[in-house]
């Protein structure tokens, strides 16, 4: 057999992680391995993609409210409070549920900037998808949308942006007129998409005794929607605890009927008559929210009738993300 004949290579130069840029995945990587980049350094970027962060929003002000708005609420928006302040130019940062055209960003004309919530993002981080789109949102021209991208899988989250002691206050809106300034002159397609996006808005109203919790108003019923922070199983049997003992509900004619979980956090859900409003059910949402401090409190073994209100409880939980 013929020799094989020595192979030299010239050097090439050495790159670090950072500095390797996102290709294609069949593309040859930049590295100068000779892989194809899904092969190679592609594999860790993928991971980061893919990567599902169970709570997102966990550590920023308000995380029960920030899973309401991606998930409950059609119509809201928040003032947001950036670490560093606001660049200069900029006079102010918003977060919306939606945007037109479901533009996940939008610097208007006087240099302001609108974030979008409720948008798909490509990577199983939305805390950093968002974080990214309002970093290039803060320095696109006024007047321009911005659009959807992969965020680099080491680039900064929405907790390292804004400012920790910031509050997050929602106002929760009727209809999307917050889109533009003047919604009578706006142009066509925006007008269209403001139009489509009002009538499918289902009337919400955030109750202010409780925090994250929401009132919606459906055609058969009304329901109470409550983001809480507690630890899911924990929450259950506590629930569990009350709706065995018949204080589950939140006054005549309402009952918890399940629960979603979403973005790490559990959302008890209660149907409640078409005639019980949003102020109707204040006094009942704070009263149960001492019942429930008091049932979070108890180690003790669940009873043989709270473990069958525990198990139908578990088995009308819907995940939403």
């Amino acid at each position: 057999m013929a020799k094989k004949r020595p192979q030299t290579k010239a050097k090439r130069p050495q790159l670090t992680d950072g500095d390797i840029p996102v290709v294609g995945a069949r593309e040859p990587c930049p590295c100068g391995s000779g892989r194809r980049y899904k092969a190679c350094h592609g594999r860790a970027a993928a991971h980061a993609v893919t990567e599902l962060v169970q709570r997102p929003f966990e550590g920023l002000p308000g995380e029960g409210d920030w899973v309401a708005l991606r998930e409950l609420v059609p119509a809201a928006t928040v003032e947001l409070a950036l670490r560093d302040g606001l660049p200069e130019g900029v006079p102010s940062v918003t977060l919306a549920t939606v945007l037109p055209m479901a533009w996940p960003a939008l610097r208007r004309d006087d240099g302001s900037v609108l974030l979008g919530l409720q948008n798909d993002t490509p990577s199983g981080d939305i805390s950093r998808d968002l974080a990214d789109t309002l970093t290039r949102a803060l320095e696109a021209e006024p007047g321009t949308p911005v659009q959807a991208r992969r965020a680099p899988a080491d680039g900064p989250r929405m907790q390292d942006l804004l400012d920790p002691e910031g509050t997050f206050a929602p106002v929760v809106h009727s209809g999307f007129e917050f889109w533009v300034p003047d919604p009578e002159n706006a142009a066509p397609e925006v007008a269209a998409s403001l139009e489509r996006a009002n009538a499918a808005a289902i009337p919400t109203v955030k109750l202010t005794g409780v925090d994250a919790a929401y009132w919606c108003e459906t055609p058969e019923k009304n329901h109470l929607r409550w983001v809480m922070p507690h630890p899911e199983e924990r929450l259950l049997d506590a629930l569990a605890r009350l709706h065995a003992a018949g204080a589950a509900g939140l006054g005549e004619g309402t009952r918890l009927v399940g629960s979603f979980r979403a973005h790490g956090l559990t959302v008890p859900v209660w149907d409640l008559p078409s005639a019980v409003t949003a102020d109707d059910v204040e006094k009942p949402a704070a009263e149960f929210a001492e019942r429930l401090a008091v049932a979070l409190a108890s180690d003790a073994p669940l009873t043989a009738d709270e473990r069958r209100a525990r198990g139908g409880l578990t088995n009308r939980q819907v995940t939403l993300s």
